[in-house]
């Protein structure tokens, strides 16, 4: 398990090896959101029955919140959403050539739609999306209290994406086909688990690498079966340590500790069996498990953690940007580390020109 090493990955048509710094070698699908980021107090997280760190999807009851956090002084808007945050810092972390990361998701026929598809540009990302005008584009509150982010999603676009109008037309299919590292965040399966079940199997018949993530208690909890459709498919899950709490206890792992949990996740059946399965926990500033080994973090200064919303997103990114160059675990691992240790010192999941990884 120290090496994630590959097995030659050969494109099935064209029977050609991938070359590891090709176009559109990692393909990424999930929510793309506008994220709107604004440092709130208590009395605000308590007015909607926020938690000081969690993510949840917008009820009803929180309408009147994005109303209230655009008028906030000193409002940030960035192109957010976990799976397109993590192909955006892969992007950055390998820099050339431009566009290895491919990414799909829905948007609207709007502002904030025309906001995304330019920052995924000036990321120089593949973007794909599906538009339509039926909802208007994602957004993502980012509440921002010290340390802590509580994010409340309105998946609204993001929520339309439409397997049939997209993911099966043939020139969108052909990307897909084109990579050989993919990730999806587990947040993807409240909207269009049939196109996540497509592209895993894609990926394990033709011994590729697919990528998830736990993304939220929420997933586990109250999509375990769709989720569980798709864990047989995944060779590298990730999570932090709450995710994966949460989901040993849904599962009924007799364990609350994390390597233990890890390793029972490892075990789980597989589908691809030339594979075995990495899983990886983040746990903040505490050490990375990653199935049978500990990882330390970057040590930081408190006083230099400006946001750590989009940490998780940063170190998933920035660990893909070496498993599609075929690097051993630990160097994915440490570059996951590298990433989130500078997105941590940021507003929002936002980056220098240029990283300073070697």
């Amino acid at each position: 398990v120290g090496s994630l090493k590959f097995l030659k990955v050969k494109s099935r048509a064209t029977n050609v090896p991938l070359s590891p710094y090709s176009e559109n070698a990692l393909f990424g699908m999930g929510n793309p959101l506008l994220d709107i980021s604004a440092v709130v107090d208590k009395d605000f997280l308590d007015k909607y029955g926020l938690k000081p760190n969690d993510q949840i999807l917008a009820e009803d009851n929180h309408k009147a919140l994005f109303e209230e956090i655009v008028k906030k002084s000193h409002v940030e808007y960035h192109a957010g959403g976990a799976t397109q945050n993590s192909v955006k810092i892969a992007q950055w972390m390998l820099q050339e050539p431009h566009k290895v990361g491919t990414f799909f998701g829905c948007i609207g026929e709007d502002r904030f739609g025309e906001i995304l598809k330019q920052k995924a540009r000036e990321a120089h990302v593949d973007a794909h999306y599906y538009e339509q005008n039926s909802e208007p584009t994602g957004t993502c509150a980012a509440c921002i209290t010290g340390d802590n982010r509580s994010l409340v999603a309105n998946l609204a676009a993001a929520n339309c994406y439409k397997k049939e109008k997209h993911l099966d037309l043939e020139s969108n299919w052909e990307l897909v086909q084109k990579a050989k590292v993919y990730y999806i965040a587990g947040f993807f399966l409240t909207v269009s688990p049939e196109s996540i079940l497509k592209v895993a199997k894609h990926v394990s018949d033709n011994n590729k690498v697919f990528c998830m993530n736990l993304s939220a208690p929420f997933i586990s909890q109250f999509f375990k079966e769709d989720l569980m459709k798709i864990m047989p498919y995944v060779d590298v899950l990730f999570g932090n340590e709450t995710e994966a709490a949460t989901f040993a206890k849904e599962q009924g792992f007799k364990t609350e500790d994390i390597a233990q949990i890890a390793r029972d996740c490892q075990n789980l059946p597989k589908q691809n069996e030339k594979r075995r399965r990495v899983v990886v926990f983040t746990q903040g500033k505490d050490d990375t498990v990653a199935t049978v080994t500990t990882f330390p973090v970057v040590d930081i200064d408190q006083s230099a953690i400006v946001d750590t919303n989009g940490a998780g997103d940063a170190f998933v990114g920035g660990f893909l940007s070496q498993l599609v160059v075929e690097s051993p675990l630990e160097e994915c691992i440490r570059a996951g580390h590298y990433a989130a240790n500078v997105i941590i010192q940021r507003v929002g999941c936002t980056f220098p020109e240029k990283p300073d990884f070697h």
